[in-house]
């Protein structure tokens, strides 16, 4: 039996730590080349011990001493900074975790496709920003990539063996999130605590607030169609508050192919994980007879208007999606810090986009690291000026 080279970044969010549980399984299968984190220096140390890494990394250069001081003695490097980040993920890997959220995890899985290595994307952001440079990168290098989003692993499932062109439509579905029932009109009113509780999954704060507002899910529009090649109009949402069926795909002759499965992500996890291959996990065994029946509905632009950005997004091109995230992201941090309401967050998302569009050698500069960081930046500093405006 082969042992795989593994390396695992955002190790210690959502998604790492039900890839380090997964990896923990069978031990003797994988040889993990690195683990890296952010401020949760105790989990990163003990997992990086657990799996017997070669390096663990923190984000966080002021917790370097800390890191070390906890794998002293057990053989695990310890790094920490951007350059550390980067320089782990141009060691030779065989399978490639990619879940540092936000823009942050671009480069690292750029620099895991320059090794050849399998890249099993979870970070959103990766196709948003830089998707035909993503793309371009895994081709250059003969890499792949896998999808780790559960909606996307889901529409990967249902296209093997499958031709594109005999494709309609993909449908994603959206559990609504925690403010999917509540009256329009106390929507502003909604707290930090109550947007960070979602019904069905168990996420970070930061993803869980996203799909209270649904920016979740338009991050996923711009995916499918970078990831699929798919265009705008054959892209659909359905709200299903079940969240079973994670996504379906029509075909010209009129069959829906839909992918059913308990909300745990450590199945698409999984799924790339062990790709080509299916092997068994830990996950709930649906009994569709208790369950009994499942719910859909249309979304809501006046509930969800980062629905309607998201296409307007799509339809812009360019690095328009860069502008996008940033914004989405510095939105975000306005909420949790508590300068912005919970519905101000698409306005400023709206007014970002709008105001970068109006100069438009930025959107359509040539897609490169360097400008996608750029276009990053500028829409960022947009982005704060515009909560500040809200917040005076």
């Amino acid at each position: 039996m082969s042992v795989r080279r593994v390396s695992v970044f955002g190790a210690t969010g959502s998604i790492g730590q039900n890839t380090v549980d997964l990896i923990a399984r069978d031990p003797d299968s994988y040889n993990v080349v690195a683990l890296t984190g952010a401020s949760n220096i105790a989990q990163l140390a003990q997992d990086a011990q657990k799996l017997n890494a070669d390096v663990a990394v923190t984000a966080d250069e002021s917790r370097l001493d800390d890191l070390r001081q906890l794998l002293k003695g057990t053989g695990v490097e310890a790094a920490a900074g951007p350059t550390a980040l980067n320089e782990a993920a141009a060691r030779p890997s065989d399978w490639v975790m990619s879940a540092i959220v936000g823009a942050a995890g671009l480069q690292p899985g750029l620099s895991a496709l320059e090794q050849g290595a399998t890249l099993a994307l979870a970070n959103k952001e990766s196709l948003v920003c830089a998707g035909k440079l993503i793309l371009k990168t895994a081709k250059d290098h003969s890499a792949r990539i896998l999808p780790v989003d559960s909606e996307h692993s889901a529409v990967f499932q249902a296209l093997i063996g499958e031709d594109m062109a005999a494709v309609e439509r993909v449908i994603i579905t959206a559990s609504g999130g925690a403010f999917r029932d509540w009256p329009l009109d106390q929507l502003e009113h909604a707290t930090l605590a109550e947007a960070s509780s979602h019904p069905n999954w168990d996420m970070g704060q930061r993803i869980t607030i996203d799909s209270a507002s649904m920016f979740n899910k338009a991050m996923e529009l711009i995916e499918t169609r970078e990831y699929f090649g798919c265009t705008p109009e054959q892209i659909e949402v359905l709200v299903h508050p079940e969240s079973m069926i994670h996504a379906m795909v029509g075909f010209n002759d009129g069959a829906l192919m839909a992918h059913v499965g308990p909300p745990d992500m450590r199945h698409a996890i999984g799924f790339a994980l062990h790709w080509p291959e299916r092997k068994t996990l830990p996950v709930e065994r649906l009994d569709l007879a208790r369950i009994g029946a499942l719910t859909f509905r249309a979304p809501d632009d006046v509930r969800w208007p980062a629905l309607r950005l998201a296409r307007e997004v799509m339809e812009r091109g360019g690095m328009a999606g860069a502008v996008f995230n940033a914004a989405k992201e510095t939105a975000l941090d306005g909420f949790i810090a508590g300068q912005l309401k919970f519905t101000q967050m698409a306005g400023v998302v709206e007014d970002v986009l709008s105001a970068v569009d109006a100069d438009q050698s930025h959107i359509d500069a040539t897609m490169t690291l360097d400008n996608v960081m750029q276009v990053d930046h500028l829409a960022r500093k947009a982005a704060w000026a515009q909560i500040r405006t809200k917040a005076g």
